[in-house]
């Protein structure tokens, strides 16, 4: 069983600690990272020393930084690639998670797989046996869902995005329409706390549609 280091940020990652706790049986540390930040880091390792942060959190197996800074977040990875982490997922998005060619670099030195996420409920196995053992039950959602004359009567979680979502649509589609269900499922994820960005195509759009496109999957394995 793979252990997991969670960096918050604010609201930002409560959530999935809350919810990997409720439905998975992975082992959870967490740290925290002030929410307000400057918007520019010059010296990004003094900053983190700084904040005397407790680095047994990096030698988990699996780190997930929803630190949202672009000049942090690579810091943060090094941090822990030099600790031993096996891999890092980073929320929130390509924009907030630094230069790209830098983490590919970060890396290859230290042997360690790195995703970047703008939401978490699209993360997939990989081939990564870390990440793999983490989205066999969390990520994008996979549902068995059971019907009778024409209504849903159970709907059973196989994966679910790690903020917890799923579990919140699965008990609101239960007594649905089978024709009207996959709609509900979209709007029922929209309508929950999630912290996806709104207004934009993706973001929390892209959170109903996946989930929308897990209930139309599991209702045609039903038929």
């Amino acid at each position: 069983m793979v252990s997991i280091g969670v960096i918050t940020r604010g609201k930002y990652g409560k959530r999935l600690i809350e919810n990997v706790r409720n439905n998975s049986e992975f082992k959870v540390s967490t740290i925290e990272i002030p929410e307000s930040l400057p918007d520019f880091i010059e010296a990004p390792g003094e900053f983190l020393a700084a904040l005397n942060l407790d680095k047994s959190i990096f030698s988990n197996d699996l780190i997930i930084t929803y630190i949202l800074h672009p000049d942090l977040t690579p810091e943060i990875v090094r941090l822990a690639g030099e600790n031993g982490a096996r891999a890092v997922i980073i929320a929130g998005g390509a924009a907030r998670a630094g230069g790209l060619s830098e983490l590919q670099k970060i890396s290859e030195k230290y042997n360690m797989h790195i995703e970047v996420h703008e939401i978490c409920c699209d993360i997939e196995q990989c081939g990564d046996n870390v990440v793999d053992e983490f989205a066999s039950c969390l990520g994008r959602p996979r549902l068995k869902i059971t019907t009778k004359a024409g209504l849903i009567t159970k709907v059973e979680v196989l994966r679910g995005a790690p903020c917890g979502s799923t579990w919140h649509m699965a008990k609101g589609l239960v007594g649905a329409n089978i024709k009207d269900a996959p709609g509900r499922a979209g709007l029922l994820v929209q309508q929950y706390p999630c912290r996806a960005l709104r207004g934009i195509k993706g973001g929390i759009h892209k959170a109903g549609e996946l989930h929308k496109k897990a209930v139309e999957n599991a209702l045609a394995v039903e038929e």
